[in-house]
Formats: structure tokens, C-alpha cells, sequence
């Protein structure tokens, strides 16, 4: 049975293409870019993500265009629930597994791929951008319209792979893959200052190809304009190295399949950080979001001195891969290897995954 889900206000854009045995596939039908027939034995072994997660305050965006309509695929409630991709989502025995290829079709604001949950606090009765469906700082000067003030993600995962190939390895992002984030809205009908839809948070796993251990980091993106020569990405460790080193961080840092725990706690204004993996310190860091002073307690002259106090966030988790494959000027694009279709960039090892064995809102 082939059915296609219209478009609408009240689920987000989903792109469906088959429901079989109660549940949704999405690599039924192709999209012009990947080239590849589905096939039944892709699914042994794979497990419906909705059936092992409490995924219904969530909504997904996938690295592929199932219905053909140009767009990236992203899936909300309730269907989120009932689907399983069983490229680059489905869960297995460790939990659910998150699936970015290199080189694949991605949101129009980024070069890189992503399969990537998206929060969504009233996915029911609010479209996405609405304030019911996102949460503010208590220093927002309308609050009380959002649908909380602060709030907790926490997670337990491990990284399985990075890209193992780039054209321009000493760029930051080459061999990363974001797997937490907190993202400002991009609205530009906000207050003077604010909605540039920039990033106060992204924790980030990066693993050079010919190191046994990569390192643990996240970054914050002063919230200012986009054109903005001061507008940059700060970042600060965790175990390992920064992402501007090539060292080998060996024994202090994570290696593949291993697991850590990540919380990110905003309460108020300020933002708590906690990491956790057995063997390895734990790592705290708070900051307060509605300010220009740095977790080290320096205030930062060239950040936006109200921070991000007049912008709306949610919460991100999943594998967000770094590696564009675009090669030209600018620090994101690290030019990483990757054909565009999937049998053949899962053998070379051009993609990002990560499992997560628990993703937990509060």
C-alpha cells in the first residue's frame, strides 16, 4: 500500500511513503538522489526507534527525500512513533541509531547532513516556530508566552563512527559529528539583537582517521549577526582535545562504541553542563545564557552583552555530521569524501553514526 501524508501546519512536513506491518518507511519510494531499491533484509535485526523511546515530544530530520518534492524528509508526532528507516534510523539491541552520511540532501541553512531529532514541547497544538513548542530564558521579556522557561536534556550515548576521509582535514569540523545542541530560533521579525537562529550549545565527538581515541568538546556561538566578522564558534573541552588540534588525545580521551552521558540543564538564564563516561573525570560547566560572561567567569567585549536573552531555543540530539562535503572557502567546509549513495559510502566509511541507549526530556 502506498500512501503519501500531505504537508501540514499541524504535523510539519512529512514525507511517507509506505505503512507496512503498522509501521512507516520512508525508503519505500527513492528520491532521485540515492539510487537504490529498499530491499526486506535491510531490516533484519532493526526495531521500530518509537517501540525502545519515548519519542512523542519529538519531531526528525532525515539526509534523504523520500516523496521527491525537493525538500529534506522530516517526520513529527505522532508518526515519528511508527517510523523506522533502516538506513539511518532504526533502534537495535544498544538503542536507537543515528545515521549521516557525508554527502547526502540537507536543510537549507546547512551543508551538512543529519539525522537529528528536533523537540518539540506541544507537538499537538503548535506549529513549530510557535512559542508553545519552544522554550525561553526567564530574562525573555515575553516568557511567559513560551512553552517553558529552561529545560533538561539528557543522554547516553556512544559514537560508532566518524568520516575517515577529507580534503581539508585541518579544518575544525573535519571527522565531527554534533550529537546535543540547544538552537536559537532564526526569526527575523524579533527584537532588534536577536533571532539569527544561532547555536549557545553543540557537544561535538571528533576522531582523526589514524587515532585510536577522538576527543569530546561543545562550542558556543556568540549570538551575533551573521555577516558579523566576531560571530565565531567558542570551544571549550571535555575530555580530549579542542577541535583546532590535530594532537592524539589518547587515553584522555573517547574511543569509538564507548559510551558517555551528557545533561544540559537551562534553569532560569543560566546553563548547566554534565558529562559523564566511566574512567573519565566529570566535567561540569555553567554559564549564564543571558549575558556576555563565559563559563570561565571572563566577560567576553566582542559577545552580544545581553547574550541570548531576547531568543527562543529547543533542544537537538542525534548524529548532525560535520563533515560537509563541500570544498571551498570557510571554515565548515572540510571537502569530506562521499558519492551520494549509500551502498557505496557505507563501505568506504564516509558518514557519521551514534546510538543512544536513552534520550530524556524534562
Amino acid at each position: 500500500m502506498i500512501i503519501n501524508f500531505k504537508k501540514s501546519v499541524s504535523t510539519i512536513p512529512i514525507a511517507a511513503c509506505a505503512i507496512v506491518s503498522s509501521f512507516i518507511l520512508l525508503t519505500a519510494c527513492q528520491g532521485p538522489m540515492e539510487k537504490e531499491a529498499f530491499k526486506s533484509e535491510d531490516l533484519i535485526g532493526k526495531k521500530i526507534p518509537g517501540s525502545v523511546m519515548d519519542l512523542s515530544h519529538w519531531k526528525i530530520t532525515l539526509p534523504m527525500d523520500s516523496n521527491r518534492d525537493g525538500k529534506i524528509d522530516e517526520v513529527a508526532p505522532p508518526h515519528i512513533g511508527r517510523l523506522l528507516e533502516p538506513r539511518f534510523f532504526y533502534a537495535n539491541d544498544g538503542g536507537v541509531v543515528f545515521t549521516a552520511p557525508n554527502k547526502a540532501i540537507t536543510t537549507s541553512g546547512s551543508t551538512n547532513t543529519r539525522s537529528e531529532l528536533r523537540q518539540m514541547i506541544d507537538p499537538a497544538g503548535s506549529k513549530t516556530k510557535a512559542p508553545g513548542n519552544n522554550f525561553a530564558l526567564a530574562a525573555h521579556s515575553k516568557a511567559s508566552r513560551y512553552g517553558s522557561i529552561g529545560g533538561r536534556l539528557s543522554a547516553t550515548l556512544a559514537v560508532n563512527h566518524v568520516a575517515v576521509e577529507a580534503k581539508n582535514p585541518n579544518k575544525k569540523p573535519a571527522y565531527s559529528v554534533v550529537v546535543g545542541q540547544i538552537h536559537a530560533g532564526k526569526d527575523d521579525k524579533m527584537a532588534r539583537g536577536f533571532g539569527y537562529g544561532n547555536e549557545p550549545l553543540k557537544i561535538y565527538y571528533k576522531k582523526f582517521p589514524n587515532h585510536d581515541y577522538g576527543s569530546v568538546f561543545w562550542t558556543y556561538e556568540r549570538n551575533l549577526a551573521k555577516d558579523d566578522p566576531n560571530r565565531t564558534d567558542i570551544a571549550y573541552p571535555v575530555w580530549g582535545n579542542l577541535w583546532d588540534s590535530a594532537d592524539d588525545p589518547k587515553e584522555q580521551g573517547v574511543q569509538l562504541n564507548q559510551p558517555f552521558s551528557y545533561t544540559v540543564d537551562v534553569v532560569g538564564n543560566v546553563m548547566h553542563l554534565t558529562f559523564e563516561a566511566e574512567g573519565r573525570p566529570k566535567v561540569e560547566y555553567s554559564v549564564d545564557l543571558s549575558n556576555n560572561v563565559d563559563p570561565n567567569g571572563n566577560v567576553d567585549e566582542l559577545d552580544n552583552p545581553r547574550g541570548y536573552s531576547g531568543d527562543w531555543f529547543y533542544f537537538k540530539a542525534g548524529a548532525y555530521n560535520q563533515c560537509s562535503s563541500k570544498d571551498q572557502d570557510g571554515m565548515w567546509y572540510a571537502g569530506c569524501a562521499g558519492s551520494g549513495v549509500w551502498a557505496e559510502d557505507s563501505q568506504a566509511g564516509h558518514y557519521a553514526q551514534a546510538t543512544f541507549s536513552s534520550i530524556t526530556l524534562d
